[in-house]
């Protein structure tokens, strides 16, 4: 498969509302402060969170949909999108497993699959410490073709709290590759139906976004991932 020639990694979660977008578009903006080309997508059809990626990596976001598209197609669509890229950045939808129906069809865990991109998990770490460790052993485990590279722990309290969750996460063998605090400064407005769309905020947008990839700078461990990245195998 020619995709596998772009480094490349799907930022997931285990649900929605676990941070997700805020993680992508940051790593996006953070990637591309330091000089990476990087092409952002997103799985599924959404047409907000690519308005952010896109604001953050200075070219278009794009859409993988399997089921729009055919499975078939969507290497083919990701290797025409990242072309000159440096790395690429697939933003998840949903669940990492949750697809069509009671399936796995169209699922980030689906795109994560056919474009043999290592995953990395972001865990809402809130309310919660050892627990963490549990439910990314569950994640890691459930489907042996997607490749749980690593963790990113989202709303993490203190420094306490992040010592406890990286504590009981380090016999599970997935790595954590950043932890970021709760920071309300940096929650995106939302509406009925999801995130503000960026073209309708302007310069506030951009503020937005630069602060996200100063957050995630700061938060992961950006070598890290990059590395995690450039795992992706090479064509077979």
């Amino acid at each position: 498969m020619t995709s596998r020639r772009i480094p490349r990694l799907v930022v997931a979660a285990p649900s929605s509302g676990s941070g997700k977008t805020t993680v992508a578009t940051g790593l996006i903006a953070a990637l591309r402060a330091r000089g990476t080309a990087v092409s952002p997508h997103k799985a599924g059809p959404d047409y907000i969170d690519p308005g952010y990626h896109a604001l953050a990596a200075g070219r278009p976001g794009r859409n993988l949909d399997p089921w729009l598209v055919g499975e078939e197609r969507v290497a083919a669509l990701f290797l025409h999108g990242a072309a000159g890229a440096d790395v690429a950045v697939v933003e998840g939808v949903m669940g990492l497993f949750d697809g069509r129906g009671d399936t796995g069809f169209a699922s980030t865990a689906h795109v994560a699959e056919l474009l043999a991109a290592p995953v990395v998990l972001v865990v809402d770490a809130a309310r919660q410490s050892r627990s963490v460790a549990a439910l990314v052993h569950g994640f890691a485990s459930f489907d042996p073709r997607v490749r749980l590279g690593g963790v990113i722990l989202n709303r993490v309290g203190s420094d306490r709290h992040e010592e406890l969750c990286r504590s009981a996460l380090e016999s599970g063998g997935v790595p954590v590759l950043g932890a970021i605090r709760r920071d309300d400064a940096v929650v995106n407005p939302s509406r009925h139906l999801g995130l503000v769309p960026a073209a309708e905020r302007g310069a506030d947008a951009v503020r937005a976004v630069e602060r996200l990839g100063e957050l995630v700078a700061r938060s992961c461990d950006l070598d890290a991932l990059l590395r995690l990245a450039a795992t992706a195998p090479p064509p077979a």
